[in-house]
């Protein structure tokens, strides 16, 4: 079987690769269904962490092992008890980069409709999380709502928070990516924070919610300094640590909040909001490319990770 797996290399450092060897999944059984891989969406964040050995990356005693949460399948086989799905079915799945699923009937995923690209909902995992990060934002009608990262998180949930009516703000240092959330037209700001321009452009205490995408290393107190008294500050980007000034948070009466993945409610508000074209992945997708060229893609993601976008593999 075709997986996408992380090893290590003869220096030690990290690659990710096609390989054919991988062992099929038994089943389905009871309950569940087998699918056969259409798509597959790279989760940027996530599988970086991984090829860089970040704070929840494998142990290299665990590689060789794939990772991956988005995967788009079509059932092929049904298990004994199913019900609610049959053969010929388009799913996404919280799954690996594999050619075979065996995917529980209740498991985390959903059925698309026809109204919805499957290439499109190769993304929905980012998307859920994008998702799950505006439904714990604490925003809403009239908020000032500041996105710091404007990958592919950030810009699905700016047009997220713009559907809950919240005024959205959107900052990175990388233009292109700020000209694409132009573009879409979910943000009332997209500010270039290049060189001192944060301290320019950010103003204390202007947000009444602030979500962190980017990860940047010794930001926490500028991200709490921005969110209004009694704001939140969102931290989702992979950190071994979050470490702040106590009193620039005890003053502002900070709530400090984390996200958990997401969950099947999570993302069935992206189907949904996608199938009426109300969320718009066709923007932010840079690569669609052959499951062969993926050792060309997570070279540029552990080497260049600012390079890509994006990114869907074509089984």
């Amino acid at each position: 079987m075709r997986a996408l797996v992380t090893r290590l290399r003869s220096d030690r450092t990290r690659e990710k690769v096609l390989v054919t060897d991988w062992k099929k999944p038994e089943g389905p059984g009871q309950f569940e269904v087998l699918t056969q891989t259409v798509y597959s969406g790279v989760t940027n964040g996530t599988e970086r962490n991984d090829l860089v050995g970040g704070n929840y990356a494998h142990k290299d005693e665990e590689l060789p092992s794939g990772w991956g949460y988005q995967n788009v399948g079509r059932v092929i086989e049904v298990g004994q008890g199913v019900k609610s799905l049959k053969i010929g079915d388009i799913l996404y799945m919280s799954q690996d980069h594999i050619e075979y699923c065996v995917e529980k009937e209740d498991g985390l995923h959903i059925k698309l409709p026809p109204e919805v690209e499957p290439k499109h909902a190769a993304l929905f995992g980012m998307s859920s999380v994008a998702m799950r990060s505006c439904r714990n934002a604490n925003i809403g009608m009239g908020s000032r709502f500041l996105i710091v990262g404007a990958g592919f998180i950030g810009q699905m949930a700016a047009q997220i928070a713009n559907t809950m009516g919240t005024r959205v703000t959107i900052c990175d240092i990388d233009d292109s990516r700020l000209k694409i959330a132009r573009k879409i037209g979910a943000v009332e700001e997209a500010l270039d924070v290049s060189g001192d321009n944060w301290g320019r452009l950010i103003k204390d205490r202007a947000y009444d919610s602030v979500l962190d995408v980017a990860g940047v290393k010794g930001m926490e107190d500028k991200l709490i300094s921005a969110a209004k008294d009694r704001g939140t500050v969102l931290f989702i980007a992979g950190r071994f640590k979050v470490e702040y000034t106590f009193n620039n948070a005890q003053f502002h009466e900070i709530n400090i909040k984390q996200n958990s993945h997401f969950s099947n409610d999570d993302l069935a508000n992206v189907c949904r909001l996608t199938a009426r074209e109300i969320l718009l992945l066709e923007p932010l997708i840079q690569d669609v490319v052959p499951v062969a060229d993926a050792k060309r893609i997570y070279d540029t993601l552990r080497d260049t990770p600012n390079k890509l976008f994006g990114t869907v593999f074509n089984w």
